[in-house]
């Protein structure tokens, strides 16, 4: 279940708003600046489906973005990683991807930081939350499969995929490996409710 939940810096046990609607979801992040969608397969896709097949399925919306946006480096990431890496072999028609995937870019910094460029995530399986730091507030995203996150460049946040992972992710950026990735070792992300927590039936 698609997922936003906000809560103030100062009171996270406070929540301002707590909805799986999409219109509300893609309404709220609008306001700061984060661009919410959906995107749906071109065929339908094997469980255990390789990197050559999740690009042929979401090639026609690949090339949208990148078109739109100047995207140079597409990736697929996955956690816990396959026998080939985080990324198994490179899409046809693009560079080798340069970077593991969102956990490992966090690795050095695991709580709060911030990158130079934009972000863009689309959840191809699984699902992973983003904690966005902006205007006084956390906005939790639990995104799931099917779900296009755009997170600006210079946006505080984290990342969490909870215990036990299970994520497979096309990731769209301006630029090769975690250059321009400044840590906030401000101890925010320990605070606020985890993936585990988010997801947790209520």
């Amino acid at each position: 279940m698609t997922l936003l939940q906000v809560m103030p810096v100062e009171a996270p046990a406070d929540v301002r708003l707590r909805s799986d609607d999409e219109e509300v979801i893609r309404r709220e992040l609008l306001w700061i600046g984060v661009r919410f969608g959906r995107w749906h397969a071109a065929h339908r896709l094997p469980a255990e489906a390789d990197d050559a097949a999740i690009t042929r399925a979401y090639r026609c919306h690949i090339d949208h973005v990148r078109a739109e946006s100047g995207y140079r480096a597409v990736e697929i990431a996955r956690l816990p990683e396959g026998p080939e890496g985080p990324h198994g072999p490179a899409a046809a028609g693009h560079d080798p991807p340069p970077a593991g995937p969102d956990q490992a870019l966090c690795e050095d910094c695991p709580g709060e930081h911030l990158h130079e460029q934009d972000l863009v995530r689309f959840v191809v399986a699984g699902s992973a939350c983003f904690f966005l730091h902006v205007s006084g507030a956390v906005h939790a995203v639990l995104c799931t499969a099917g779900d296009l996150l755009s997170v600006p460049g210079r946006t505080a946040h984290w990342f969490d995929a909870g215990a036990d992972p299970r994520y497979t992710a096309i990731r769209f950026r301006q630029g090769a490996g975690g250059a321009g990735t400044r840590c906030l070792p401000n101890g925010l992300a320990a605070r606020f409710p985890g993936f585990d927590a988010l997801a947790a039936p209520r």
